[in-house]
């Protein structure tokens, strides 16, 4: 039995980053070593050294969006999908007053609420005009931050990489690369929009009994290309990137075929990473589908062992903390 209260860990208020480093490359980075069960404590700069000849480091370019929109009265929507201009896909809270029929403003435009979605109580709202994100919009950072975006979180809550626009929350392991230190790694890029599932909270006893929201990924040929042709390990560069590595379409040989789909893969103890054979990755909340992910490739208790070691060196934690390396 597997139960998401093993993945609950105590967290100093003190050791959330709220705000980026001053450097973008200035991390702290754990490095966990799964065979010996070793522990090391380096700087992100040293990344670079942990990567052998042949590997591969594949990063998901996903650019995020504008999607938190304030409305008039006080609504606040986090835009998920826009299947049409006008006709949006929406977290809304407080969700009391977008009831079914409800009218929401936003600038000009007049919204209806035409549908609440069973998954989660997404509102779609279809507006009587085309709203562009980016004048009614604004970066939405994770609630943990207790802040709305800033200046600095214009360019410091995008990777140095950001290319396909349409996630909600960064591939926050990407945001400590520079261009000089991506440079110096033989590198691919998939896509993986982040979607609400980064948002959704695990709720359920037990970890088999939570569904996770589907996203949309992409691989190019030339991405494919260069992962099936790698003479040494594969380095995932976040956990979009390994959800996107695990749960791809493949050939009989195990070659990753280039493609468009969704995945609502979720992955957790006892089942194991087949693919991919190094991460990186942030210190995540507790209770959190990602430290549940870590934990199926490093073993919980070594993971947990870690996140105390890291509380008590005092690692940064979440989008703007410090990293973690875990390596065979």
């Amino acid at each position: 039995m597997f139960l998401t209260s093993d993945y609950a860990y105590p967290l100093p208020e003190r050791l959330i980053a709220r705000h980026p480093p001053a450097e973008r490359s200035g991390a702290r980075m754990m490095v966990l070593h799964r065979a010996s069960q070793r522990i090391e404590h380096r700087a992100f700069t040293d990344f670079p050294d942990y990567l052998q000849p042949g590997d591969l480091a594949v990063l998901n370019d996903a650019r995020v969006i504008p999607a938190q929109v304030v409305a008039h009265g006080g609504l606040t929507l986090l835009v998920v999908h826009r299947p049409e201009p006008t006709l949006w896909i929406c977290m809304v809270k407080p969700g009391r007053k977008a009831r079914l029929g409800a009218t929401v403003r936003v600038g000009d435009a007049t919204g209806t609420v035409e549908a609440i979605l069973p998954d989660g109580g997404l509102r779609v709202i279809r507006f009587d005009l085309d709203l562009d994100l980016d004048a009614v919009g604004a970066l939405p950072l994770p609630p943990y931050m207790e802040r709305p975006a800033g200046a600095a979180d214009t360019e410091r809550y995008q990777t140095v990489f950001a290319r396909a626009p349409g996630a909600i929350a960064a591939p926050t392991a990407g945001l400590h690369f520079t261009p000089e230190i991506l440079a110096r790694l033989p590198h691919a890029f998939l896509t993986l929009h982040v979607g609400i599932g980064t948002f959704k909270p695990v709720k359920a006893d037990l970890l088999s009994e939570h569904r996770m929201h589907a996203e949309r990924y992409e691989i190019t040929p030339e991405a494919a290309g260069a992962i099936n042709a790698r003479a040494g390990r594969l380095v995932a560069i976040g956990t979009t990137t390994v959800r996107v590595l695990e749960a791809c379409a493949r050939d009989a040989a195990g070659r990753v075929l280039p493609g468009a789909g969704e995945t609502d893969i979720f992955i957790h103890p006892p089942r194991p990473l087949r693919w991919i054979d190094a991460l990186l990755t942030n210190f995540h909340l507790p209770r959190s589908t990602l430290l549940m992910l870590v934990s199926a490739f490093a073993g919980r208790d070594f993971v947990m062992e870690a996140y105390r070691e890291a509380v008590r060196e005092e690692y940064r934690f979440f989008s703007y903390g410090d990293c973690m390396l875990l390596v065979e």
